[in-house]
């Protein structure tokens, strides 16, 4: 039977993050750490660097810009073109408003799909949730998960690996 991979169980977030950076080191990629709390340098030891939700954010702003200035000026100067006070129809410093507020609009929408979609959420169901020890993971342990699918992935040197890192205990995570 096919596994989702190996993973192995700690008691105190040192010992996770010394885990973390020597599983990194010894050539693994495709792996995950669970903890009840942030630990500082968790993120960059199993290789996590930057994310593409910002560059996303900003191409989601700039759409709101443009959408909100265009939106005024179709709406002054096409739709619905009054003389007001003698000012000319593409009078644009009245649409600051409008255009800023549509691009903070935008911007935070895209920030909230683009999170969920690159986080591939909702996720209601996860192989690790199948490892019985893992309901503890929102409490008071920390776990590591090495996958199979990693290029390293070698089911019993995996297993021998992880038991080197002094873990409480290690477990087999079925799809």
């Amino acid at each position: 039977m096919a596994v989702y991979g190996l993973m192995a169980e700690f008691e105190e977030p040192g010992a996770l993050l010394h885990a973390a950076e020597r599983a990194y080191a010894s050539g693994y990629r495709k792996l995950d750490a669970y903890s009840p709390m942030p630990i500082h340098g968790l993120a960059e030891a199993i290789g996590f660097t930057r994310t593409a939700v910002s560059p996303i954010v900003l191409v989601g702003g700039i759409l709101g810009c443009i959408s909100g200035f265009t939106l005024c000026w179709w709406m002054a100067a096409v739709a619905y073109p009054h003389v007001v006070a003698g000012r000319p129809f593409n009078s644009w410093p009245m649409w600051i408003p409008i255009t800023f507020e549509l691009t903070v609009l935008f911007a935070s929408l895209t920030s909230l799909l683009a999170m969920l979609g690159l986080n591939r959420l909702p996720q209601p169901y996860h192989p690790v949730f199948n490892v019985p020890a893992f309901a503890r993971a929102s409490t008071d342990r920390f776990f590591l998960c090495i996958e199979a699918v990693d290029p390293v992935f070698d089911a019993e040197g995996t297993w021998k690996f992880l038991e080197t890192l002094n873990p409480t205990s290690v477990a087999e995570v079925e799809p």
